[in-house]
């Protein structure tokens, strides 16, 4: 028949219940940093696990020994913000058009570890090619770009420039090299 049937689960026990329940409930005691009403990934009025508010503010950290000196490492290429927010690409909410991406790809690092602001917009991952932050179709903070109009002539002439960037690639664009999604 039509009928609805339950999905085969491995065994599960009462203590392995209740250690998740204490799992979750020590997330909604200590939500990550910027966890907080109104951040990406978080509902208006929703909770965190736990029951605590979505909003509340995150429980004060036990205080950390004071770490040794080190040298200074050097910072990266693109760093995230302080907040921990997002950054999304040069041309995000702009024209992603061929000038826009050949821009990008006169910026891009192969060697530098791939970000919103260092990716090859060529580069094409299961079929795809990504937005003006570099991020694909079915992943998170995905963006339809804002495409410019375009005739035959015009992707005649971007074929032939995407062949010959192609045919010299950068030095250190390679598959599984840090600038690359494959």
């Amino acid at each position: 028949e039509n009928r609805y049937k339950d999905p085969q689960r491995g065994d599960v026990n009462f203590q392995q219940m209740m250690d998740e329940k204490a799992e979750l409930e020590s997330i909604g005691a200590n939500p990550k940093p910027g966890a907080a009403a109104g951040c990406p990934g978080s509902k208006p009025g929703g909770t965190m696990p736990g029951g605590g508010a979505a909003g509340a503010a995150p429980a004060a950290a036990p205080a950390a020994a004071a770490p040794a000196p080190v040298a200074a490492a050097p910072a990266p290429a693109a760093a995230a913000p302080a907040d921990g927010s997002f950054v999304y690409g040069k041309y995000d909410d702009q024209l992603w058009d061929h000038a826009a991406k050949q821009d990008v790809y006169a910026a891009w690092d192969p060697n530098t570890p791939r970000s919103t602001n260092n990716f090859n917009p060529f580069e094409t991952f299961e079929g795809n090619s990504p937005d003006a932050s570099g991020i694909y179709p079915g992943e998170n903070r995905y963006k339809d770009p804002i495409r410019g109009d375009v005739s035959f002539q015009s992707m005649m002439e971007e074929k032939a420039d995407i062949e010959a960037m192609q045919a010299a690639p950068k030095a250190g664009a390679a598959p599984g090299c840090p600038g690359c999604k494959n």
